[in-house]
């Protein structure tokens, strides 16, 4: 697992730095649709709306770094990204993507100047946090082999440790709001989609002509607890662990190419990346 500093820095160079051009992959038709589910009239003001964020909270970080003080602001969000967008508005389109990526740029650059201490300062690792780590998921408009093996080696890594840290009430209010009994209820859920998005992916890859039958979710889900329910937990911990570090080996042997695939695609985005925002760890 990398240190804050290092994924911090791989994110601004692999899932940043790769995210214009492999959005612009797409056919034309493919990125309206993409960019319609986003609730953003273009491209472009999404690319607004992340800048400006970058460039708010970089301001923030680089204050910490310089143990200066910085205005402790209340966002309306709605505000801050209707300006956003209205701010880079009348640039001309070549001007305002040369501005985004010079920023990225500066962005990566500075940081990877700071002390590891910054990394781990509170209020700026809720804005790294923000700014860079979940707005990758949030404005997920193109799926990168990085981000789904960042999430498998990080925060799926210590899912059950960070379950653990949690005080009894929390644990049963955590787990009473995502609709499961049990962590061990809960992980034969994550495990089986991984388990089944795997055999999909593999199928894929091995058959142009490869199809499956599309799961009745609900029905999937209780013949996946039911099928686990007569493992200890040791034994699914261990099972957990296995397929986490089998889907990582399966997404790394993956050619660049298979990210365009929309199948392969989907069962990456669905039971990876979106998997963890539907199921996240409170903090402790």
């Amino acid at each position: 697992m990398s240190s804050a500093k290092q994924r911090t820095l791989e994110y601004m160079e692999q899932e940043w730095g790769g995210y214009v051009e492999r959005f612009m992959r797409f056919p034309k038709e493919e990125q309206a649709k993409r960019i319609q589910e986003t609730g953003y009239e273009s491209f472009r003001d999404l690319l607004a709306h992340i800048l400006a964020w970058w460039e708010e909270g970089m301001g923030i970080i680089r204050a910490i770094a310089g143990d200066r003080k910085y205005e402790r602001r209340k966002y309306d969000f709605d505000i801050f990204n209707a300006e956003a967008v209205a701010r880079y508005r009348s640039w001309d389109d070549a001007e305002f993507m040369a501005h985004f990526e010079k920023t990225r740029q500066k962005m990566a650059a500075d940081l990877g100047s700071m002390q590891e201490a910054v990394f781990e300062n509170r209020r700026a690792r809720a804005w790294l946090q923000a700014v860079i780590h979940h707005h990758a998921r949030e404005h997920l408009v193109t799926l990168s082999q990085f981000l789904v093996i960042d999430l498998l080696e990080n925060e799926w890594a210590t899912y059950i440790e960070d379950f653990n840290r949690l005080d009894e009430e929390k644990k049963r209010e955590f787990l009473s709001g995502q609709g499961f009994d049990s962590l061990h209820d809960l992980l034969a859920h994550i495990i089986g989609w991984w388990e089944e998005g795997a055999r999909v992916i593999s199928g894929i890859m091995d058959s142009p002509a490869f199809t499956w039958e599309t799961r009745d979710t609900d029905l999937f889900n209780a013949e996946l607890i039911k099928k686990y329910s007569t493992w200890t937990d040791e034994d699914l911990f261990n099972h957990y662990e296995n397929v986490r570090l089998a889907m990582i080996e399966l997404v790394a042997e993956l050619p660049e190419d298979a990210f365009l695939n929309k199948d392969i695609e989907g069962w990456l985005r669905d039971d990876v990346v979106e998997h963890y925002d539907e199921h996240p760890i409170p903090a402790g």
